[in-house]
């Protein structure tokens, strides 16, 4: 086999999965640490979204549960451009909470910055795997959708 887009985009994914979905895992295994720290970025969030819960821990795993979920679609393949987007929308608010910089000095300052831009990083690879076109095979399986479709209304107007 070739080292072609199809390739490399499937490594892509593989690669970029397993951050999510072990970060996931420990926002649901153990959120408390993770909601002190995005504390002050949800008290904000809820100015602007309405009904959001009032339990910071509960929303941490939540969004735990998001990122493992749609990790393991990624991963698998399973719908990768909506679960590169699900994945791009947690990322998010984890990392304005998580890796606020701007609030920091010294060294603290500086290391945050660093993850602050790798997640940048992560959230513009989940950008180009949501961007992509859709492979050969879910274009074809789409046609094979609507061809059988299309040939079941033809038969019950016959």
């Amino acid at each position: 086999m070739a080292f072609g887009p199809s390739l490399l985009q499937t490594a892509g994914r593989i690669l970029t999965a397993p951050i999510f979905i072990t970060g996931g895992y420990s926002a649901l295994k153990d959120p408390a640490g993770k909601a002190q720290m995005a504390e002050s970025t949800l008290e904000t969030m809820r100015d602007y979204v309405p009904g959001l819960p009032d339990d910071n821990e509960l929303l941490v795993r939540i969004n735990g549960g998001v990122q493992v979920l749609a990790g393991t679609t990624l991963l698998l393949g399973i719908k990768p451009r909506l679960s590169a987007l699900a994945l791009a929308g947690s990322l998010i608010p984890t990392t304005v909470a998580g890796h606020s910089f701007w609030e920091m000095e010294g060294g603290d300052a500086k290391a945050h910055q660093t993850q602050f831009s790798k997640n940048l990083a992560a959230l513009g690879g989940l950008l180009l795997v949501a961007g992509a076109a859709p492979s050969k095979r879910a274009i074809q399986k789409a046609a094979d959708k609507a061809a059988k479709k299309a040939e079941k209304k033809a038969l019950k107007q016959a």
